[in-house]
């Protein structure tokens, strides 16, 4: 059965009678509403009375209504229009801090580009803009203002009436983002008294791809989308019927009963509160008590992670904060702008019911939220784990993080870094204060130690799997310095509340034959309880102190090998989401499951000047790292980089670690890419590996041998770069 959908503020779906209105327009009317003949006609009679049925749920006026391709087209249309068309008069906006990034980031847009100015006027802890600050805040420049009518994540829902009555008398233009609200509530222009209103279609049970804005009649707006006189000149482009139709179809739908279904909604989310607050008594409520939309929940777990619970909650459809920002893990904004504190913030989900909800569902969500926090709150028994862990496990479903993509921003560790002290021992020959891949300690004339410790969460779905990868990936540390691995020790961190203990001696089977693989035992280890699975391995290697490799001997003319291709970040990005092929999949396991060990047995018969694995911070945070050291400066040929198959295609859909998008600020004043390199090159470039390859500056004269001998061990290499000069670090893309 698919999970229970507690997220229709994020989506809805498309409505029997919408998608039943729409049927027509994909088969058999389908002329251009601008031809003269039967097939336009009837197009146009099509957008003529979708135009009427958007503008009764609105009570304005079919002039009024112009559509788009969305809400954020709506917005864009709605402010941009006004602050051009108006910019002689003045060049303030106001809005609020809580509104949806196709308001915030409009107006971002034009304080930078057009030299607007914006105030951004707090909220309170309901979540309720403050009129006094509002007002405050008007100026004789003022000459528009911004506010949504609900809040996405909260639902709060805005005094829209008593700001347009500040606004008319200020002689102000504004607007309100009513994506959340159409449909849900009485929405309606004339109680309102707002000049501009957007809409977004799949906020209520429309298609995804249309929108509308309400214009006051009278009200001019620069045009942004020029072309034909499409939509009275407002908008340029062939109109969209089947879409508009569906839109028009869920307006009707909504304004015959728009009283019914608030009630109907606010009882089942009423009984998703009540059932949880029983339960759980310690959850928080966020937003207006009273005054927020009928189907939203917004809730606060103190002491569980937002992010952890959802990987829990399979069974369930919900966000944690605003749907469009589940891949960062940062505190939502607008729960922040309401003075919630970060770790409150970080514990909070929000739930939307919606026409696919009934009383049972609700009966089952609360009994399976609850069983889940609970299992997750400290001092709770593991008596119920087996039972709601049976069949199959993903493991990826049981963290919000993925392999060494969930590393500290490498900026970040920089600092904390430059904070401690220098080391100054005389054993000690590769130290903290050295952006290596181990430590090195000498114990005599012809030995050193080198150390090693690694860890991260899941990257593959299956235990054993992803104790090998976690294995090679600590592994490759050792091979990075030159060094022969001795022993290892296991570092555990396992949700023994969530997850049998048979999943813990998978992890560390696998990590047992890819250690017996390198011809090592691991010998020990040390595990403590988490909230989610994480391991990794402690590595002792010995090398020569002569002998040992560094990322900090690079040379002019030395050429650059990688031992293993990118996209190993946003392929297992794309895993964990399913998106994979099961061939795909295979290579992608198989890739960061195999050692490095050849590929640096082989290296010690050739003059390595500088080498370190590709690992978290991507390829250019690592040669970042290498050049930088090293006091030189390099090129990569793209061209040249290997890449998995499909990482560029599932990166061109914004399949892309957050860990990657770091790493390319990381580099930022490092990188200089060529004109003609693709954004998404840029971040496959940059993208966060785990268990990647063997990164190695070595000199020109041996590298046809050196590839050679890596073919011949069915190593894959390539030469990707050179370095080119003594510098300050600087890389160059071309």
């Amino acid at each position: 059965m698919p999970p229970i959908y507690l997220d229709h503020n994020a989506t809805t779906p498309i409505a029997p009678a919408v998608a039943a209105a729409m049927q027509p327009y994909l088969t058999e009317i389908f002329g251009n509403p601008s031809s003269g003949h039967w097939y336009g006609v009837e197009a146009r009679r099509t957008v003529m009375k979708a135009r009427q049925q958007v503008s009764e749920l609105l009570e304005c006026q079919p002039d009024e209504i112009v559509f788009t391709s969305g809400g954020s087209e709506a917005n864009n249309y709605a402010i941009k229009g006004i602050a051009l068309q108006l910019q002689k008069k003045g060049r303030h906006i106001i809005t609020s801090q809580i509104e949806h990034p196709a308001v915030l980031n409009v107006c971002a847009y034009l304080e930078k580009e057009h030299g607007f100015e914006i105030t951004r006027v707090p909220v309170d802890s309901t979540g309720t803009i403050q009129l006094g600050k509002l007002e405050a805040a008007i100026r004789s420049d003022t000459i528009l203002i911004t506010v949504m009518h609900a809040n996405n994540e909260v639902g709060t829902i805005q005094p829209i009436a008593e700001i347009s009555r500040l606004a008319r008398a200020h002689d102000i233009v504004f607007h309100t983002d009513a994506a959340q609200s159409v449909g849900k509530i009485p929405t309606t222009v004339t109680e309102l008294g707002v000049d501009l209103l957007s809409i977004a279609g799949h906020k209520l049970y429309a298609p995804k791809g249309i929108g509308a804005l309400y214009v006051r009649r009278g009200l001019a707006l620069k045009t942004l989308v020029h072309g034909a006189d499409h939509e009275s000149g407002r908008r340029a482009g062939t109109e969209n019927i089947l879409e508009i139709a569906g839109l028009a179809a869920a307006c009707e739908l909504a304004a015959k009963k728009i009283v019914e279904t608030a009630r109907e909604q606010q009882t089942l989310r009423d009984q998703l509160w009540a059932g949880l607050h029983a339960e759980i008594p310690d959850i928080v409520l966020n937003g207006h008590p009273e005054k927020r939309l009928p189907n939203t929940l917004n809730i606060s777990f103190p002491g569980i992670d937002a992010n952890t619970l959802l990987d829990e909650l399979t069974e369930i459809a919900a966000s944690p904060g605003a749907a469009c920002h589940t891949d960062v893990a940062e505190p939502s904004a607008v729960l922040t702008a309401m003075g919630i504190p970060v770790e409150m913030a970080m514990s909070t989900i929000r739930f939307s019911v919606g026409r696919l909800n009934d009383a049972g569902q609700i009966d089952r969500a609360v009994a399976l939220i609850s069983a889940a926090v609970k299992r997750l709150s400290p001092g709770t028994g593991v008596a119920d784990v087996v039972q709601t862990a049976a069949g199959e496990v993903k493991l990826t479903h049981f963290t919000h993080g993925l392999g060494c993509a969930c590393k500290l921003r490498p900026q970040n560790l920089e600092k904390v870094l430059a904070a401690l002290p220098r080391i100054s021992h005389p054993n000690v020959l590769i130290g903290n204060d050295q952006a290596d891949d181990a430590a090195v300690y000498q114990l005599d004339e012809k030995t050193a130690l080198v150390q090693t410790v690694d860890f991260f969460t899941p990257v593959v779905d299956n235990p054993y799997d992803f104790g090998a990868i976690a294995a090679a990936n600590s592994l490759s540390d050792i091979y990075a310095m030159g060094a022969t691995p001795l022993f290892a020790l296991n570092i555990v961190g396992f949700p023994e509340k969530r997850l049998p203990l048979s999943v813990l001696q998978d992890i560390l089977l696998g990590a047992n034959d890819k250690a017996a693989e390198a011809g090592i035992p691991i010998v020990g280890g040390h595990t403590v309880e988490d909230s989610e699975p994480k391991f990794g391995l402690a590595v002792t290697g010995k090398v020569h102190p002569g002998e040992f490799w560094s990322n900090g001997g690079a040379l002019v003319g030395d050429r650059l090998i990688l031992t293993k291709p990118l996209g190993l970040g946003i392929l297992t990005t794309s895993l964990k989401r399913g998106l994979l092929e099961p061939e795909t999949a295979r290579l992608v396991v198989a890739t960061m499951a195999e050692l490095n060990r050849v590929a640096a047995e082989q290296a010690r018969q050739f003059t390595v000047h500088a080498c370190t694995d590709v690992t978290g911070f991507g390829l250019m945070g690592h040669l970042k790292e290498m050049t930088v050291a090293s006091e030189v400066t390099a090129r990569i040929e793209l061209a040249q980089v290997p890449i998995l198959p499909e990482a560029r295609n599932l990166a061109l859909s914004g399949v892309i670690p957050g860990g990657s998008l770091a790493n390319q600020d990381y580099v930022a004043p490092f990188t200089n890419f060529a004109a003609t390199i693709a954004d998404v090159d840029r971040l496959l470039l940059c993208d966060a590996q785990t268990s990647g390859g063997l990164l190695f500056s070595i000199p020109a004269a041996e590298v046809a041998e050196f590839l050679a001998a890596l073919s011949e061990k069915n190593i894959m290499a390539a030469e990707i770069g050179r370095i080119l000069e003594k510098g300050k670090g600087q890389i160059q893309i071309v």
